[in-house]
């Protein structure tokens, strides 16, 4: 049995839990505290915990650099084209009640703060991988037997 089971199993069991409550403190984020940043924080914890366990190589197969580097391009251009979309639509930038001038249930609002929370969510798991992979990959890989 491999010294490492426990932690593989339950691993593997909880990464695909703390990614889904990622998504949830995302799109509960208009509602209550939460959103983007701790959204991608807790998704990028999760990348990270199998790359712990796993193996570095592993998580870049996973989540690979070429990725990591789109994801922080996407974010940024989804938050500065959402404030750009208002203005084009005639309001000020990032006034979200253009996007849908539903005035009884503000949906507009709704709308643009879960694109700019999604944008904000991209580019910090983006920016918190690309830091992560740039310190993980400088320290030698510990032997299987020295653990």
């Amino acid at each position: 049995m491999s010294p490492h089971l426990v932690l593989r199993v339950v691993s593997k069991l909880l990464i695909p839990l703390i990614i889904i409550f990622g998504l949830y403190v995302h799109f509960h984020g208009d509602y209550s505290p939460g959103g983007g940043f701790q959204a991608g924080v807790i998704v990028a914890s999760a990348v990270i915990l199998y790359a712990l366990i796993f193996g570095v190589d592993h998580a870049k197969r996973a989540v690979p650099t070429w990725f990591v580097k789109f994801l922080a391009a996407f974010g940024v251009l989804l938050f500065g084209g959402t404030g750009v979309a208002t203005l084009i639509l005639g309001a000020n930038f990032l006034d979200y009640d253009v996007l849908h001038p539903d005035l009884a249930h503000h949906s507009g609002q709704h709308i643009g703060i879960i694109l700019v929370e999604l944008g904000v969510l991209s580019t910090v798991f983006a920016v918190i991988m690309a830091i992560f992979y740039a310190f993980a990959g400088r320290a030698p890989d510990i032997p299987e037997g020295e653990w």
